[in-house]
This record gives C-alpha cells, sequence and structure tokens, in this order.
C-alpha cells in the first residue's frame, strides 16, 4: 500500500504527524460487529456485496408491506373522491419512478446509502447532515404510523390500554433489527409468501364474488370535494400528502447497496434487481394505495363502518377478511386472520425502518458530536421517538403535517437527482461520487441552496401567500425548483466546492488497506491519507476525528467558507468584523426554534381539529405563549452550545498549541539524539575498526614470534648450548615473552573495549584464591628484600560468586606493580569483608605516585614519571586493564598516594557468599617445562595443520622429540585427504587459512568423526578466536595461543589425550616407529622404474643446506608425481621430519647403482 499521498496533493505538506493513541483504535463491541454495524458512515466494501440479486430484490419488496400507503390512499379517497385520488397517486407515483431510478443505479453501482451518495452529489459533508435528519425525521414518522397500526390489531384480541400497545409494538422490533440486513433479509424471505397471499385475498375474493363493487367504487364522492369528479385543486390537496413518501427511496437504497457489481454475466439480473427493488416500489406503492381506497369504499358498503374509520388498515382488512371467511363458513377467524396479517406487515416494515432511521441517526449525530456509540444505539433512540409520538396521539394532524413534510423531501430529492442527472452529465460537477470527509467541503452551497430556497418557496406557497393553487402545487412547486436551482449554482460555483482536495490514485480499486487508527483493514475507496497521523485511514475513523482541524484540506471548514462568504458579499472593513460566534449561535438558535415550532405546530393542530374551529381559535394564543417561553429557553441553551463549542474548540486549539509545541522540543531532542547517536556510531565505528586493526597487528605479530619463542624454547632444552649462546638464548626468550604479554594486553584491552570481554562467574573458594595469590607474590617480594603481609578484616567467606581468572588477574597486576615499584619496606594485602561487599587494598611503601599522574597511569601505554625514572620493565596497560576489569566486574578502584612514602590502590567489589560447590576441581600444577621428556605407550599420531610451512614446523620440532609421530597438512582439503585415508589421534588445527579456515575444516571433519574419534585442538594467533561458546558448538576440545608455549600446548594434549608424562631421564619404551618400518619395507621393496634425476638432485642439494621445510614440501610433491617410489618417499619424508638429513642423503639412490639394477633387469628378461 502507499503511505504518503503525491507530491502536488496538500497532504505532502502536512505538519508533524499527529500522536496516535491506543484509545482512538478500539470502538465497543457493537461497532467493532459489522454483521450488527453493516458498514454504518461506510462504503459497502465489495466483499460484503456477495449476496445474489434475487436475494437483494426480495428483502427490499419486503419493505413495501407498510400499512401506511392503504391508510393513506383510503384517506384521500374518502377526502377528496375517486378520480382525484386515482390521479394523484398515479402522478406520484409516476415522479417517485422517475426520480428513485438514477438515485437507485448510483446506489447499487457505488455502494453507498443516501446519505454518503447526497454528500457527493452537491451537499458537502455537513449540508448532508441536514439531509440526514430529513431522512431520520421519516423513517420516526412512519415507524410511529405502522406501531399504531399494530396497536390497534393487538386490541383486537387482547383488552391493554392503548398505550401499552403501542410500547409492544415499537419494543418488539428492537431484537430483530438489531441484527442488521443479514436478519432483516431472512425475515423477509420467510414472511413473504404468507404477506403476499394475505395481501391480494380480500381483493380477488371480491374481484370474484362482487366485482360491482369495483364498478361503484369509481364514483365515491369525498368528503371535501363533495363530488367524485376532477378537480386541479383537491387533486393537488391529494398529491401534497403522497409526496411525503418520495424519501422511501431512501430505505430502497440501504438494500441497494448490498447488490453486487455488475458484470456482463449479470447485466440483466442487475437491471432487473434495481428496477424492482428501486423505483419498482413506486408501482407496487401505486397498487397499495389504490387498494386501500378500494377498501375503505368496501369497508363502509359491506360492514357498515363509519367514514371517520374507514381508511384504518385493521377496519379495512377485517372488513375484507369477513366476506371471505363468512362465505366459507369461518367467520370468527376473520379477527386472527385481520391480527396476523397486520402484525406481520408491520413487524416487517418496521424492522426495516428501525434499520434506516439508526443508519440516519448514526450519520447526523457522527458529524454533530464527531462520536459514534453503534448504530443499535441510534435505533433505540429512534423507536423511543416513535413511541412518544404515538402516546402523544398527534395523527388527527397528520396530514398537515405530511404535506409540510414532503415540500422539504420533495426538495431534496429533486437537487440530488438534478446533480446526478444534470450537473454531472453537463460537466457542472465531477464525475463519481465523493463521499470521504478527507475530500470534501463542509457546505457545497450547490445542493442545500437548491433545497432551502426551493423548500422555503413552497412551504409560503402551501402556507397561501402565492395563492389558492401555488398552495396545492406546493410540492411540485418544490421539485421544479430544486431541479432548476442545482444546476444554476453549480453553474455560478463552476463546480469549485464540490472537491476540496484531488482524490489521487495511491491504491489501486479494491486493493485491502489497513486503517492506522482502529487497526481494521477496508477496501481503498473507503479510505484516505490524513496528513494529521501520516497514514491511511478509513471513513469512519476520518468522521471520528476531532484533533486534525481538516489539515488535509485548506479553506474547507465551516467557518472558514463563512468568512470567505463574507469577505465575498461585504465591503472589507464589514467583513473583517463578522463574528463566527454570532453566526453560529443565529444557526443552532433558530435550528433548535424550528425544531420546537415543529413539535408545537403538531400538538396544536392535533388539538385544534379536536376542539373544532371555534375552540382551536382561542388556542392560539396559549400555545404562541408556550412557543415563546420554549424559544427563550431555545435561546440560551443555543448560547450554551456555542459557548461549550467554543471553549472546547478553544481547549483543543491550546492543546494543539502545546502538543505542537512537544512535538517540536520532542523533534528537537530527536535530532540530538540523533547527532549523539552518529557520534556514538562513529565512535563505535572506530573502536571497531581498532579492535580489528589490533586483533590483526597482534595476529601477524604472534606468527613470527611464535617461530621466535619456540626455536627459542627447543634450542634452551638442548644440553649441548652452554654458555654465552644460553645467556643469549635466554635474553631471547625474556625479551619475547616481554613482547608476548604487550601483545597479549594489547588484545586484552581492545577486547574490553569493545564489549567482547564475557565474565564466567561461578562460585569460588575465596580463601583457596588467596592462599594461591601469597604463596605467588611472597617470593617475588622476598627475593626484593621486602616484607609481604596479608590482613583480613571481618570475616572471609568461603565460597564467592566470581570470575576466577579476572579477579586474580586483578590482585596479581596490583600487587606485581607493587613489589616492582618498591625497593624498600613491605607489601601488604589487606581484605576487609562485609556482606556481600569486599574492600581489598594494596598498600605499598614504595616511590609513590605524582597528584598529576593520578589519572594518568589509567589510560593505555601510560606510566608515571615516578615509575619512567625507575628501570623497570613494563607494558603501560596493566593498571589501564585492572580499572576496566574492575568496571565490568561492577566494582570500583581508587588510589591514594603520597610521592616517596608509597601508594593504596583499593578495590571495591560485589562477591555475595554462595554455598559450596561439590564439583569444583582446584586447577592442577603444571609440570616443570624442562623435565618431561616423553609419554607412556602407545604412541599417538599428531596432525599438523597450517598453511605456513614455518609454524608446521616448529610444533612438528615441540613434539618430534617427545615420541610423536607428526604427520602435515598444508590446508584444510589436504587434511581431509590424510583423515580420510588414516585418521590420526588429534588434530592440531590452525584457523586463518586459505580457502577452507579452520572453523569450516572443523565443521567438516566434526561431520565424519565425532569428538571421541578425532579430538581437534585449535593454535592460532588470534585471541579473539578464544570464544568457549563456539568452541563448544563446533565440539573442539582445546585452544592453544600463538606464540605457543610448550606447557600450555602439553597440557592441553594431556587432557585431551589423556597422557602421562615422563619426566627426567627415565628409559621411554616406545613401539617401533612408523618411520622404520617404512625404511625397511623400502630397502625391501624392488625397484619398480629409475628414480628422477632431477629428483634425486633437489633433495640431496636440500638436505646438504638443511632445509627442513623446503625438503619436506618437494617430498610431498614428489609423492603426488612419483606414486611408483611412494615407499622409498614415505622412508625420505621419516627422515626430514627427524631432520637426520645425513641419513636421507644415504637413503637416495646413486645413479651407477641404477644402471646396475638396469643391466640385472635385462639378463633376467632375456
Amino acid at each position: 500500500m502507499h503511505s504518503a499521498p503525491p507530491p502536488d496533493s496538500p497532504a505532502s505538506t502536512s505538519p508533524a504527524p499527529q500522536t496516535i493513541f491506543r484509545f482512538r483504535r478500539e470502538y465497543n463491541a457493537w461497532v467493532a460487529d459489522e454483521t450488527m454495524e453493516d458498514y454504518a458512515l461506510r462504503y459497502t466494501p465489495r466483499s460484503f456485496r456477495r449476496w445474489s440479486e434475487f436475494r437483494v430484490a426480495n428483502t427490499a419488496f419486503g419493505s413495501l408491506s407498510f400499512l401506511a400507503l392503504e391508510a393513506i390512499g383510503g384517506a384521500i379517497a374518502l377526502n377528496y373522491g375517486f378520480a382525484n385520488a386515482m390521479w394523484a397517486i398515479v402522478t406520484v407515483g409516476l415522479v417517485i419512478f422517475l426520480t428513485g431510478l438514477p438515485i437507485a443505479v448510483c446506489a447499487a453501482r457505488y455502494g453507498l446509502d443516501m446519505d454518503l451518495l447526497t454528500r457527493g452529489a452537491g451537499f458537502g459533508y455537513l449540508g448532508s447532515t441536514i439531509t440526514s435528519l430529513i431522512y431520520a425525521v421519516f423513517t420516526f414518522i412512519f415507524f410511529a404510523l405502522e406501531a399504531a397500526i399494530m396497536a390497534l390489531a393487538l386490541q383486537l384480541v387482547v383488552d391493554w390500554p392503548l398505550q401499552w400497545c403501542y410500547a409492544l409494538s415499537a419494543l418488539v422490533v428492537l431484537p430483530l433489527a438489531m441484527r442488521g440486513i443479514t436478519l432483516i433479509s431472512r425475515l423477509q424471505a420467510w414472511t413473504q409468501p404468507l404477506w403476499l397471499f394475505l395481501l391480494v385475498l380480500p381483493f380477488v375474493w371480491m374481484a370474484l364474488s362482487q366485482p360491482q363493487l369495483y364498478r361503484d367504487f369509481a364514483s365515491l364522492t369525498g368528503l371535501r370535494s363533495g363530488s367524485s369528479q376532477f378537480d386541479p385543486l383537491m387533486f393537488g390537496a391529494a398529491a401534497a400528502v403522497i409526496f411525503a413518501l418520495v424519501v422511501q427511496i431512501g430505505e430502497q437504497v440501504d438494500f441497494l447497496r448490498f447488490l453486487p457489481p455488475r458484470t456482463r454475466a449479470n447485466r440483466l439480473r442487475w437491471w432487473g434487481a434495481v428496477l424492482v427493488a428501486g423505483p419498482g416500489w413506486a408501482v407496487m406503492g401505486m397498487l397499495k394505495m389504490a387498494g386501500g381506497a378500494f377498501l375503505a369504499f368496501a369497508a363502509m358498503q359491506l360492514e357498515g363502518v363509519d367514514a371517520s374509520r374507514a381508511a384504518e388498515p385493521t377496519q379495512m382488512f377485517l372488513a375484507g377478511f369477513q366476506q371471505v371467511l363468512q362465505a366459507l363458513g369461518l367467520p370468527g377467524l376473520a379477527v386472527a386472520v385481520t391480527v396476523v396479517f397486520v402484525v406481520i406487515s408491520q413487524v416487517k416494515i418496521n424492522v426495516t425502518n428501525a434499520y434506516a432511521g439508526s443508519l440516519a441517526w448514526s450519520n447526523f449525530f457522527a458529524r454533530i458530536t464527531r462520536s459514534h456509540p453503534g448504530r443499535v444505539v441510534w435505533m433505540v433512540f429512534n423507536v423511543v421517538i416513535a413511541t412518544l409520538l404515538m402516546t402523544l396521539g398527534v395523527f388527527g394532524a397528520l396530514e398537515k403535517v405530511l404535506t409540510i413534510y414532503s415540500n422539504v423531501a420533495i426538495a431534496w430529492v429533486g437537487a440530488l437527482v438534478a446533480d446526478l442527472v444534470i450537473n454531472k452529465p453537463l460537466g457542472l460537477s465531477p464525475p463519481g461520487i465523493e463521499f470521504r470527509r478527507a475530500h470534501l467541503y463542509d457546505f457545497n452551497p450547490v445542493g442545500p441552496g437548491a433545497m432551502l430556497l426551493a423548500a422555503a418557496v413552497a412551504c409560503c406557497a402551501y402556507a397561501g401567500l402565492l395563492g389558492e393553487t401555488a398552495a396545492a402545487f406546493s410540492p411540485f412547486i418544490a421539485l421544479a425548483l430544486s431541479m432548476l436551482l442545482s444546476p444554476l449554482l453549480a453553474w455560478l460555483t463552476g463546480g469549485r466546492y464540490y472537491l476540496a482536495r484531488p482524490a489521487g490514485n495511491l491504491w489501486k480499486p479494491g486493493e485491502t488497506v489497513r486503517c492506522a487508527v482502529c487497526q481494521k483493514h477496508f477496501e481503498s475507496e473507503d479510505m484516505a491519507h490524513c496528513p494529521a497521523y501520516g497514514a491511511p485511514i478509513c471513513s469512519l475513523c476520518c468522521s471520528l476525528e476531532s484533533r486534525c482541524h481538516d489539515r488535509c484540506k485548506t479553506g474547507s471548514r465551516a467557518g472558514e467558507q463563512l468568512h470567505a462568504l463574507a469577505s465575498a458579499l461585504l465591503p472589507p472593513r464589514w467583513a473583517t468584523k463578522v463574528n463566527f460566534r454570532a453566526g453560529q449561535y443565529l444557526v443552532v438558535m433558530l435550528s433548535l426554534c424550528a425544531v420546537t415550532a415543529f413539535m408545537v405546530g403538531v400538538v396544536y393542530m392535533q388539538e385544534s381539529l379536536q376542539a373544532g374551529s371555534v375552540d382551536g381559535g382561542a388556542l392560539r394564543i396559549p400555545f404562541l405563549k408556550v412557543f415563546a417561553l420554549l424559544a427563550l429557553l431555545c435561546a440560551v441553551a443555543a448560547w450554551w452550545v456555542v459557548l461549550s463549542t467554543d471553549s472546547r474548540r478553544m481547549a483543543q486549539d491550546e492543546s494543539e498549541r502545546q502538543n505542537q509545541l512537544l512535538l517540536q522540543e520532542i523533534a528537537a531532542h530527536k535530532r540530538t539524539d540523533a547527532e549523539l547517536q552518529a557520534a556514538k556510531d562513529h565512535a563505535e565505528q572506530a573502536s571497531q575498526a581498532k579492535t580489528r586493526y589490533v586483533a590483526g597487528m597482534t595476529h601477524e605479530l604472534r606468527s613470527p614470534l611464535n617461530s621466535l619463542l619456540g626455536y627459542t624454547q627447543i634450542l634452551l632444552k638442548s644440553p649441548q648450548v652452554d654458555g654465552w649462546v644460553r645467556e643469549t638464548l635466554s635474553t631471547m626468550q625474556h625479551s619475547g615473552q616481554h613482547l608476548r604479554a604487550l601483545i597479549d594486553e594489547s588484545l586484552e584491552l581492545a577486547s574490553i573495549e569493545a564489549g567482547r570481554l564475557r565474565l564466567d562467574l561461578a562460585p569460588l573458594p575465596l580463601p583457596a584464591l588467596i592462599d594461591g595469590i601469597e604463596a605467588m607474590m611472597r617470593p617475588q617480594a622476598q627475593a626484593r628484600g621486602l616484607q609481604f603481609s596479608v590482613e583480613t578484616l571481618g570475616t572471609m567467606p568461603r565460597w564467592v560468586r566470581a570470575d576466577a581468572k579476572r579477579l586474580r588477574q586483578i590482585l596479581i597486576n596490583l600487587l606485581s606493580n607493587a613489589v616492582r615499584f618498591t625497593q624498600h619496606g613491605e607489601v601488604r594485602l589487606r581484605m576487609d569483608f562485609r556482606p556481600h561487599v569486599s574492600r581489598i587494598e594494596v598498600i605499598d611503601t614504595g616511590i609513590g605516585i605524582e597528584p598529576q599522574d593520578m589519572e594518568r597511569i589509567f589510560v593505555p601505554f601510560e606510566r608515571g614519571s615516578a615509575g619512567r625514572r625507575v628501570s623497570e620493565a613494563g607494558t603501560g596497560l596493566g593498571l589501564t586493564i585492572t580499572h576496566l576489569l574492575t568496571e565490568l566486574m561492577g566494582g570500583q578502584l581508587t588510589l591514594s598516594s603520597t610521592p616517596g612514602e608509597g601508594s593504596c590502590f583499593t578495590v571495591r567489589l560485589y562477591l555475595p557468599e554462595m554455598a559450596p560447590d561439590a564439583s569444583w576441581v582446584p586447577p592442577g600444577a603444571a609440570a616443570t617445562l624442562h623435565t618431561v621428556i616423553g609419554y607412556l605407550p602407545p604412541r599417538r599420531t599428531l596432525l599438523v595443520v597450517d598453511d605456513q610451512p614455518l609454524q608446521r614446523q616448529l610444533l612438528a620440532g615441540l613434539l618430534l622429540p617427545l615420541g610423536f609421530e607428526i604427520r602435515e597438512a598444508a590446508s584444510g582439503r589436504e587434511c581431509l585427504e590424510i583423515v580420510e585415508q588414516s585418521p590420526p589421534d588429534l588434530v592440531l588445527l590452525d584457523i586463518s587459512m586459505d580457502d577452507l579456515d579452520g572453523w569450516q575444516t572443523a565443521a567438516l571433519l566434526r561431520a565424519r568423526w565425532d569428538a571421541q574419534q578425532l579430538p581437534v585442538v585449535f593454535v592460532s594467533a588470534n585471541l579473539f578466536d578464544n570464544d568457549p561458546p563456539r568452541l563448544a558448538d563446533a565440539r573442539c576440545q582445546g585452544f592453544v595461543a600463538k606464540p605457543v608455549t610448550e606447557s600450555e600446548l602439553l597440557q592441553v594434549l594431556e587432557r585431551v589425550l589423556r597422557l602421562e608424562w615422563v619426566h627426567d631421564n627415565r628409559p621411554l619404551l616406545l613401539p617401533a616407529p612408523r618411520a622404520e618400518q617404512a625404511e625397511a619395507k623400502a630397502e625391501e621393496a624392488p625397484a619398480a622404474a629409475p628414480f628422477p634425476p632431477d629428483l634425486r638432485e633437489d633433495l640431496a642439494r636440500l638436505a646438504r643446506s638443511g632445509q627442513a621445510t623446503a625438503l619436506r614440501e618437494r617430498l610431498r610433491q614428489a609423492r603426488q608425481h612419483a606414486p611408483a617410489h611412494a615407499a622409498l618417499l614415505d622412508a625420505l619424508q621419516a627422515c626430514a621430519n627427524r631432520f637426520d638429513f645425513d641419513a636421507l642423503a644415504r637413503m637416495l639412490p646413486r645413479p651407477e647403482q641404477e644402471d646396475e639394477e638396469d643391466e640385472e633387469r635385462e639378463e633376467t628378461d632375456e
């Protein structure tokens, strides 16, 4: 999905996105359940429009069961006569059909209800709230009418008060309409056959049994017209009442929006469903009104029903069913059948009225209050209003109420239809229907202007201000004016108030997009990009958003439009003085007064009709006084509404301002954080680069240092080395060890700074650790003539939880420095133990530290001035590492010193006491280096793998004298080949090699041999590779660092191979070497071919010069190119491995010897 609008969209230059709070994302359970909501306030998605065309049409057709049609037909026929009534029914029915057709087609095509359709057809976002109110009034008026008809039917069978029957008739609908269109559709389908049968039964029976009634019906004389002939004024009066039904198309549209999209395959079914479920209701409506007029006439003729009650549907159908059932001999069932028919009819229509009313009120209040508690809440609200109307008993004034209502309703429908069939085809309004708040003006003057002007003129005409004829034809005036004014206003405004911003093509049609507010998924037609949130938002969340101030569009809010209108109509100095608050107050007050006048007027008309013309005039003054008091109350209420709204707006504006300031501050902090993070990242990159450099440098230094120290160890073990040569070698070894310490400490410092050093916390016997350190340091101090003491304050815990290696390193570093820089006096180790916290002090009487050096000595490679004057070797890293290790362990290292008197280093560490660990094993003492001369049988074979011949030669030189058989491999692949041919007892594996490195080689070895069959020990100059978890994952048994220390190497071999070393000069009983066997085998095997002369010369030259590495490499190549001499080459290889170059030269065949052998072979062949 797209998350940002196109560059030319106003949203692309929006301010900082608004914070989305969690409570804005959740609606109550009713709103979240779309089976109950039926996409209130929303476009109906394609995924929900999956019903068949027949089911949609059948559901919509079921809403025509309302018996108010029969009541209206009967009332106008009795009042205005047969001709006037029939012509009014046909004429208005035709108007309703023609106006309903484009509305039905657009609703089915775009999946929109009446309110969403009105928004995009010239009324604007808030302008359509007026029409939503008109539609809601229609639903509760006719709900009250239908429920009252049902209550009268119930009174035929139960002796309840009428008010109880009203309440029951209204409340029984709630649980049915609550579940939405799904249950309504099923209800209509279940009840349709029975309802249709009972509906047509009286008409068919009378047509068969008493056809003369239909002829007599044509002579019906109206009570008001006094004739059965046509009279234009009576026709107009009758038509005015019927025009109120024009809004019924809204209820039909509520079902049509669920019609599946039109395709080539279903176009005939689609059009049939649109016609039947949409404007086709007018055809059935005309038939029902004509049928009601006939049944009212039949009730008076056959049953003698009084004219005042003949228009009641209950009396009509009771008379009809009595005629049918009397002929069948079942007259007692007439009442029961009538009640069943009326109840079915009223339930079918009132679930539709309640459902449609809930949608209308949801649309109205969602835009007024910016909240949506759910469609069900407004359904209950609609039913309560209808129940109140029933209990007030205002049906006597129904004709006048419907006439006034019809003027407003037809003006709305006329303006809507004009935009659909005139403005859009002519290009006066944009094509399509845009219903989303994010793209609409609050008010479009085209729709509301045409409707209000037409309704105002029509109401004036109805009031008699334009004459008697205009009063009779006021609805026709409203229709004509609205359809003329709509294109005129669209032309005058240039169509600029239809779209506040371009719709854009952010998503594909039908694409599912997730709303950033409610986190639900909707189709793209129901989504808009919200710059306040910087993300997509659905139409419901957009409708309820009250904090964004419509920042997605400019000049589109009601206040901005009002100021623009004032600037256009008034002089500039007057326009600036227009008070929007006063205008808002006038609008609210006039609206409340209009509603109050409507309610008071309905009650007044009802009471005046009951009191008669004389007493009706006397009621006028009291009702005017009541209205005046209520108008005063409305004025106060309007001012309270304006003040509270203004106060809320000011609070929101202040909150928004503070939020913007806070967002700016947050943005500044984020920029600062970003800069700090960038600096941190740069520092970390520099640290990583330094770490990589140090690691690479130490690796490159360790490799030659390994050879230097290794061969020094080999030479020092030789008894032939003596005198100044031994002293020189000792100096070389001491210097090499110092260089190794420098490399180790540099690498450890880099490891700590890179955060790669991890503590190995485990139970530790503290007394044993202190005793070991004391045993190590006391001889060093005594050798320099110093006293060494250990002082303990408090009780030393027997076991603590700590990293033994790092704690020992800290104490040894501090004590070594104290001994090194103290010429006389003492060195004291003082320990003070408290619960879980230990204070350790290293006190000396040495040279002390100058104040300016207190911090400097903790800097890497820095030493104090006094220390530099003393000729003591040091790397300048010991205290740095000690300080970092102390902090890594969560402790603190402090220093106090007096130059010339001594120093005191204090370490505070968290050392919690632990229970003894039975599995702890004390580290064994390493054997003295020069005492190991071999090991007990059996003999072991080691494979040395290293891509540098010098490194292989060094390890061979260390291990061959001890009795090991050494085999060499120059790469990982050669190692695999050798192991495949003859597995050794252990592999000494370098890590940094070309092609396959050590880790890859170890993984391939472990794929074939487990650790018990083939142990692997890494030998590497990169100490960063000494990672115990990684070694465990690779199932390798040890790690030996370069430069290789013989004692460390022998400890690893002893542990892995479980060797028992032979010390001193005890004789070593070993099996016959494999090299001797190879030599014997080479002597016994006959020569298959002459030995290559060039190979013989190369081997002899290398043996004379003592180039062991080159000699081994040449033999390795020869084994590949001269496999016929494999036995001899193995013997020569064994001599090279023993550095026995004289024996190797003796084994080489002489040229004359080969000639003699050739002659002997030729004689044998002859």
